[in-house]
């Protein structure tokens, strides 16, 4: 295991060369060009004043770039704070602020529309992506690499020294940063890529967001491991299947939504993809059905995972060389533990099958909220145990069952429903693509369901048929009392369906 994050390109390099370690749309690296360009962007950040310790935010989508300034700021002793594309300028000034970053690297959309962020906080620096011109008070990317020297000696990095700090989505309230050290993001990218058996004998396919801590650690994993890593800036059905028939891809990691869009794509069978030895899916639950119908076409394993930013990754999954169970989440990692505890006791533990909030315990935990003690005493108890804001249960094995977000439960005349539940019944119906359920106001029930459908192409279900195949599969207090129909639905940068966000499809 590397002794710190900007340890994994140098230890990679020694060890596979001139092996090509990324590909993107514009470029191909090799894990010794990796190396001697963070080795490069860290020279360039500390002629820029930046010492260890110093806030650091990167503001991009996925790029070869992101990839050095990730490595090359953290090579210098440098906090990373990897902040989601999707964030406002005013939300960008926020997280700056809030973290005391004193220098931000983005791409060139993303750095003209931050112009003000100097003026408005503790940034003295703004470094842009590309070739393209630059206000004066700017400094270019690809200037910064070339006057740089490719030769850099790390300093002592303590594993539990601060590396990074990642935002929250802040659904409510303004987003948290929370804090990881480097030995908690190292443990997860190495125990991670121990249960998926990645080698370098792995190509790996992904559009996952690299700020995002699973595109975060499908990178780093795939670095580590010696894997050949094919990002896409963007999730798109045939780019990505291109991908993988191409370049012979042995993985595809994803959120649900993506491979629902991918069984959707109408020429999903013409591509080759007997390479695939694996995928992965997380970020939400993904319903059986689907997990099913993945692998007969896909014709390999799909391996659920769990994560969440106060992990900085993953928490639990499956090891891809034993047994599978669908619709879990698979067991902890090594040298973490996982438990379902009373949702209003959390210092009872609850029995195999029980539904309780999932807990979660070890070196992969952050150290806290920025800034924000009362939230951190709120989230983490005094022994160490998370709390994951997860309703779930546990089997006799250990594998975790997640019900739902304890925040998206819906109440319906004093029962409790959960749209994830729902959710996995709909997506069953062989006409739907793809499934949100959220809720809407009753006055004489409080709150009921909604589901709200991507029909498959060429269909045209009715709202009808899809509540009795809801009756046939669900207690009648959770089946959905209205049904819409919809071209999409809307999403996170990584995919993830924004329940929170149904209501704005609502049709009036």
């Amino acid at each position: 295991m590397a002794p710190s994050i900007g340890h994994i390109p140098a230890d990679a390099a020694a060890q596979f060369g001139d092996k090509t370690a990324l590909i993107c749309p514009d470029k191909t690296l090799t894990f010794n060009e990796l190396n001697r360009l963070s080795n490069c962007f860290a020279n360039a950040l500390t002629s820029l004043g930046v010492t260890s310790g110093d806030r650091i935010t990167l503001y991009s989508g996925n790029c070869w770039e992101w990839v050095v300034s990730y490595y090359g700021a953290l090579k210098t002793g440098a906090v990373i704070n990897p902040i989601n594309v999707m964030l406002t300028p005013s939300e960008v000034e926020f997280v700056a602020n809030d973290c005391g970053a004193t220098v931000v690297i983005a791409s060139h959309e993303k750095a003209l529309s931050i112009a003000g962020v100097k003026a408005n906080s503790g940034v003295k620096q703004v470094i842009a992506f590309g070739d393209s011109a630059l206000p004066d008070d700017m400094l270019s990317f690809n200037d910064l690499l070339a006057s740089a020297s490719a030769e850099f000696t790390m300093g002592e990095i303590d594993q539990d020294s601060l590396s990074t700090i990642g935002y929250t989505s802040g659904t409510t309230g303004h987003p948290k940063g929370a804090c990881l050290s480097h030995r908690s993001i190292v443990l997860n990218v190495a125990m991670t890529a121990l249960m998926h058996q990645r080698s370098d004998r792995d190509t790996v396919v992904t559009a996952l967001p690299c700020p995002h801590v699973y595109g975060n650690v499908v990178m780093s994993g795939a670095v580590q491991s010696g894997m050949t890593l094919v990002l896409h800036p963007v999730f798109d059905e045939r780019a990505v299947l291109e991908s993988m028939q191409t370049h012979r891809a042995t993985m595809f990691e994803g959120v649900p939504t993506m491979f629902m869009f991918l069984l959707n794509y109408p020429d999903l069978d013409r591509y080759d993809l007997s390479s695939l030895r694996c995928c992965t899916v997380g970020g939400q639950t993904m319903p059986k059905p689907k997990m099913e119908e993945v692998e007969a076409r896909f014709g390999c394993p799909l391996i659920e995972l769990w994560g969440m930013t106060e992990l900085g990754g993953l928490g639990t999954t499956f090891a891809s060389n034993g047994p599978v169970k669908h619709g879990s989440i698979g067991v902890a990692l090594p040298y973490t533990e996982a438990r379902i505890a009373d949702a209003e006791d959390s210092n009872k533990t609850l029995q195999a099958g029980e539904v309780g909030e999932l807990m979660i315990r070890g070196g992969i935990v952050m150290q806290g909220y920025y800034g924000n003690e009362k939230a951190t005493q709120e989230t983490i108890e005094p022994d160490g145990w998370l709390h994951t804001g997860d309703l779930a249960s546990m089997d006799e094995d250990g594998c975790v069952f997640i019900v739902d977000r304890k925040k998206d439960m819906i109440l319906t005349a004093g029962y409790n429903v959960y749209p994830a539940e729902i959710e996995r019944v709909v997506a069953g119906h062989p006409d739907v693509a793809l499934v949100a359920v959220g809720s809407i106001p009753d006055a004489a029930k409080g709150e009921l369901a909604k589901a709200y459908i991507v029909p498959k192409v060429g269909v045209t279900p009715s709202a009808q048929a899809i509540v009795d195949y809801c009756r046939e599969h669900l207690a009648a207090y959770k089946v959905p009392r209205a049904v819409q129909f919809v071209d999409d639905l809307p999403k996170t940068s990584t995919g993830k369906v924004m329940r929170r966000e149904l209501r704005t499809l609502d049709e009036h």
